[in-house]
């Protein structure tokens, strides 16, 4: 979605486009900093099998 605002704002120059593609970027960056950890989560990403 960010990718087709960019896209859509460069080629037409709206400002309104612009913002929202500034506006989806930050909700993204919000919600991934929110996102709660799982307790079986290693610092690798990887999740231990049971």
């Amino acid at each position: 979605m960010i990718d087709l605002s960019w896209k859509v704002f460069s080629k037409t120059g709206n400002i309104e486009t612009y913002l929202l593609m500034k506006e989806l970027e930050m909700t993204y960056e919000q919600t991934m900093n929110n996102q709660p950890r799982d307790q079986d989560q290693v610092e690798d990403g990887f999740k231990h099998i049971k």
